[in-house]
């Protein structure tokens, strides 16, 4: 009985497999997207008026710096990403398997949510809140002389922060990180299954791999979720990374006084700040991500749960 039982549910995906999609998904969609990256950074830098717009400074970059320019800080860019997807699907696939019915191994849609946040939580404190609290440090600094920035590079930002910080500089504003990732992946995820189930009748194990353009479509629909769902934790992560803890009085004592603060000095809409840029940037990326991973596991599947000559 415990034999036939076994037999009816569903075929899963290890979860290194789902980790190693994840960081072949990571550094594709870096490969693609770091000119957006460089050319908002260009224009955010810009104070002179040099840069007219997106295609302008694009452009303008190819063409003084070389087409190579548009792809510079591309290495930590990758290797962020890289390491934030492999973290997050593969604990998610983790977490998946231990929310699972022992009898049916389904899972239930609740499952599926709080596997997500779980996820999103674990890389949030691992990786992405000392790298962003760096990349925001970087980014604030005005003006494209070495001599006078403070932080020289992503190096020695994170030392000058642990000199004078501590280490737990590093994870300045880690609270509204989490809630950010938490929720962004448990909507991701979520929205992910729920989409390739309505849209392509997919199910995990059942062998069919999507098309790439059909990940695509699934990716960029589940991406917009997170980014309308977490924009005020977004904002206050923004807030309370940007300020160093050696600075004197603090405007912002921490995640619930910012959104306090924000809201009664800017208004409710201040707390969807850089909402667009977000969309722009976030579910292309995971457009991409999902047509890569999906591919992987797909072949994953076809080879090793299906037995399906390649």
């Amino acid at each position: 009985m415990a034999q036939s039982q076994n037999q009816n549910q569903p075929k899963t995906i290890p979860p290194y497999v789902k980790a190693i999609a994840g960081s072949f998904g990571g550094v594709v969609e870096a490969c693609c997207l770091q000119p957006i990256d460089v050319i908002k950074t260009r224009l955010q830098l810009d104070r002179t008026g040099t840069y007219k717009g997106i295609i302008h400074c694009g452009t303008t970059i190819a063409r003084t710096e070389g087409v190579r320019a548009l792809w510079k800080g591309l290495t930590p860019f990758a290797t962020h990403l890289t390491l934030k997807y492999a973290l997050r699907m593969g604990s998610n696939a983790v977490l998946q398997s231990a929310f699972k019915d022992t009898q049916s191994g389904k899972l239930s849609n609740q499952a599926r949510f709080i596997s997500g946040f779980g996820a999103g939580v674990l890389e949030a404190l691992v990786i992405v809140t000392p790298f962003e609290v760096v990349k925001i440090r970087l980014q604030q600094q005005k003006g494209l002389s070495p001599q006078l920035l403070k932080y020289k590079g992503p190096i020695h930002c994170a030392r000058m922060i642990i000199r004078e910080e501590g280490l737990l500089g590093l994870w300045a504003g880690a609270a509204p990180t989490v809630m950010r990732n938490g929720t962004n992946q448990a909507a991701m995820f979520t929205a992910k299954y729920l989409f390739d189930k309505l849209l392509w009748k997919k199910q995990e194990g059942d062998g069919r791999v999507l098309q790439p353009w059909q990940s695509m479509i699934s990716g960029f629909l589940a991406g917009t979720a997170g980014p309308i769902c977490t924009g005020p934790f977004d904002v206050v992560k923004t807030r309370l990374m940007a300020q160093g803890r050696g600075e004197g009085e603090r405007k912002y004592k921490g995640m619930f006084h910012a959104i306090r603060t924000i809201f009664a000095e800017e208004g409710l809409l201040a707390l969807w700040k850089g909402l667009l840029p977000r969309l722009m940037r976030i579910p292309p990326g995971q457009a991409i991500m999902w047509a890569v991973a999906d591919q992987v596991t797909g072949l994953y599947e076809k080879k090793y749960l299906h037995n399906t000559h390649l």
